[in-house]
């Protein structure tokens, strides 16, 4: 692939949707915040690589961005040519990304229900930082398989999410170093961070999870991963990299069905 850099994973067998106790992203303060975030930063290694990464794996137009917030996801999936549907479970998020994006088609939903989309109609879901924010085992299987239905056979869902490095770490767009905790979070337990790029410093609440309880968590919705990828910075990048050159914050898994 070209100038991209990651650590990378081949398998061959193998909104933010926000909760209530988590930090309260449905208000209108935080989506007022939320919105104005781009890519600068850590966030850059978010999507720097999702454009190569997307057209490897994903063939079609037919998208659907899961927690889409207030829409930023969304028309990134749009500028790489998708009809995109950005579905988030806050009211004001879904205000936001329509004020923010008027043309946008933003639709507001409920957990796991998603079924009025239209099943087995999309090449590609999308999920960017949602899972960070979703707790409990059974509540993220059966979302995840909700969203597989959407799924036709060739589809993926690409899910973006923090590595358990980033909660024990400092980075361009975030710290930790204020939550010595964070070093004994084990699965499902809720993580802190801050973020740098928001005037708004009130800790993130996220919630924890392993690679490999990933893998599991995948199995149990009847998906498996193609593919994953670790992006890392570059020491020429326009940026005042911290770890990111040599620890990846953030992982994407590409899953597709389960073979039976």
């Amino acid at each position: 692939m070209k100038d991209i850099r990651f650590q990378n994973g081949d398998m061959e067998t193998k909104d933010f949707l926000r909760s209530g106790f988590i930090k309260a992203w449905d208000n209108q303060t935080a989506a007022s915040s939320y919105a104005r975030l781009e890519f600068p930063n850590t966030y850059y290694l978010a999507y720097r690589d999702l454009p190569e990464i997307i057209a490897r794996h994903v063939r079609g137009t037919k998208a659907v961005d899961f927690g889409c917030g207030t829409g930023r996801s969304t028309r990134f999936a749009r500028t790489l040519g998708f009809d995109t549907i950005g579905i988030d479970i806050s009211r004001h998020m879904i205000k936001n990304a329509l004020k923010i994006d008027p043309e946008g088609n933003y639709v507001l939903v409920s957990d796991g229900n998603y079924g009025h989309l239209g099943t087995g109609q999309f090449n590609l879901v999308l999920a960017i930082f949602t899972f960070d924010n979703i707790p409990g085992w059974k509540n993220r299987a059966n979302i995840l398989a909700s969203l597989g239905n959407l799924l036709c056979i060739s589809g993926k869902i690409i899910i973006l999410c923090s590595t358990p490095e980033l909660y024990t770490h400092e980075w361009a767009s975030f710290t930790t170093s204020s939550f010595a905790e964070n070093r004994k979070a084990k699965t499902g337990d809720i993580v802190h961070d801050i973020i740098l790029d928001v005037e708004d410093k009130t800790p993130c609440d996220d919630i924890f999870w392993t690679g490999k309880d990933y893998q599991k968590l995948f199995s149990m919705a009847g998906l498996e991963i193609e593919a994953y990828y670790k992006p890392l910075g570059y020491d020429h990048e326009p940026y005042k990299w911290v770890n990111e050159t040599e620890i990846a914050p953030w992982i994407i898994y590409v899953l597709k069905i389960q073979e039976i």
